[in-house]
Formats: structure tokens, C-alpha cells, sequence
């Protein structure tokens, strides 16, 4: 008796074990028993900036609030050196990184990614009274580049060659070419639009050459089942209009891809 006993509570405990394992396996119980999704961006308008009152909006944001709140949760965005964003992930100290992230070997190899759900492309900044002298990548050569440390625009620099200085925002890299303190930088052609140009803070400053074409996705931890729920959520939110409605408010509506 006391042989079956001990038997039946081994099994019991054997079951419950096997029960923590895969509730802790599942990234979205995780966020559900947290009642929050926390979200990893940088300051990046159009996709996630602050409004006057230091609330964070954009496209990225009001998604990533939406989406939120079709898993029954909270949104929480913190902003994230963006070198180490895969290392905030595991880490736990987020739940995803949803902020314009371009969907690289190395992202798509050390997170769970959504569908593409946006088109952009890396492009050179430099200021306009100079634009006419840098039109195509051979003039790119003897320029200083201030670029965001870990993004698509330091890969892209460090495959042509070109000499540039890794900063911690994209913005800051903008920062630099109005200082003077880089010749040129390179960005994400959606925040170029954005904050470059007649009408913008960077009103002296102008993009130039395009450096490649790419894709937006949304980064989750490995094997986590988000992305599955998102790329659902997308594709709702792309057949009701919801999505291109938001698109407009931020004026990226041509970028979108089309799920």
C-alpha cells in the first residue's frame, strides 16, 4: 500500500512538474500571468516617439498597444540600447522588440519572428547644401559616417567600407551630422521621411543615395508562440483596415506589406 502510494506521488509530481515546464515553455502565458507585454524600442519617429505629454506613439506603438490588448494585457515600452536588444530578450527584461527592426540573418536566427510587415531601406544623410556632391555610393568613400550601433545602417556601412562611428540611436546619428561632427549618417528611410527635411527639425539636411531595400518584423524569443498570435493579429488588422488606418495617421501607408 505504501509501495502504490509513494508511486501515485511520484507520478502526481511528475505530472505537475511537466505542467511548470510547459507553462513556462509558452511565452504567451508568460506575458498573460505578467498582465503585460514589455516592449523593446529606441526613440525612432515615425515608428516610436514620444508625443508633448512624454507619451510614446507611432505606428510601432499603437500596434504593439493593440495588440497588447488583444491578449487581454497592459503595454509597457522601454527603451533599449539597441546593440543589445538580443540580449534584453532572453534576458527577459523584455517581451519582444517591435521598433522598426529589420528582419537580418542575425535577428532572424536569435529571436522568433513575425511576418515582414513593412518595406524600408537604408539611406545616406548629409546636409543638403552638399547633397549634389554625394549621389551615388563611389562618393560615399572619404565621408564620416555616424551610424546606430547594431542596425541594419552599420551593417551596410561595414559591407561597402565605409568609415563610420557607431552611436546609440539612430536619432543621435542625425544629431552628429547637424553638429558637424560626422560628415553623413546612415538611417532607415521611414525616419528619414519623418525628421529630415522642409517642415522637420533637421530642416538643413537631406537623404541622398539608397543603400539596399529591406523588411520590418516583429522579434520574439525563440520558439515563442507570439509570433504565431501576432502574424494573426496582423492579418486581421490588414483586412479590416485598422492597419492602414494607422499607417496614414504616421504617413507610411506605401511601406506597408500587405499580409
Amino acid at each position: 500500500m505504501k509501495k502504490k502510494l509513494a508511486l501515485l506521488l511520484v507520478a502526481a509530481m511528475t505530472a505537475s512538474m511537466s505542467c511548470a515546464v510547459l507553462a513556462e515553455e509558452s511565452d504567451m502565458a508568460y506575458v498573460k500571468d505578467n498582465g503585460k507585454l514589455v516592449v523593446g524600442i529606441t526613440d525612432f519617429a515615425p515608428m516610436d516617439y514620444k508625443d508633448e505629454e512624454g507619451n510614446w506613439i507611432g505606428f510601432d506603438a499603437e500596434l504593439a498597444t493593440a495588440f497588447a490588448k488583444s491578449l487581454g494585457v497592459e503595454v509597457e515600452f522601454v527603451e533599449i540600447d539597441w546593440d543589445n536588444k538580443i540580449l534584453e530578450l532572453d534576458g527577459k527584461t523584455i517581451d519582444c522588440v517591435w521598433n522598426g527592426m529589420t528582419l537580418t540573418d542575425e535577428v532572424k536566427s536569435s529571436m522568433n519572428c513575425s511576418d515582414a510587415y513593412c518595406n524600408n531601406a537604408q539611406i545616406v544623410i548629409v546636409p543638403a547644401d552638399k547633397a549634389a556632391d554625394y549621389q551615388d555610393v563611389e562618393s560615399l568613400s572619404d565621408l564620416s559616417f555616424a551610424v546606430e550601433a547594431g542596425s541594419a545602417g552599420e551593417s551596410v556601412a561595414s559591407e561597402l567600407g565605409l568609415n563610420a562611428t557607431p552611436v546609440k540611436a539612430q536619432s543621435d546619428a542625425l544629431m552628429e551630422v547637424a553638429a558637424g561632427t560626422s560628415d553623413a549618417a546612415i538611417i532607415d528611410s521611414l525616419m528619414a521621411a519623418a525628421m529630415v527635411g522642409e517642415g522637420t527639425g533637421y530642416a538643413d539636411l537631406t537623404y541622398t543615395v539608397g543603400l539596399n531595400s529591406e523588411e520590418y518584423g516583429v522579434g520574439f524569443r525563440k520558439d515563442s508562440d507570439l509570433a504565431d498570435e501576432l502574424n494573426a493579429f496582423l492579418k486581421a488588422g490588414y483586412e479590416d483596415g485598422s492597419i492602414a488606418k494607422i499607417a496614414e495617421t504616421y504617413g507610411i501607408q506605401a511601406a506597408l506589406i500587405e499580409q
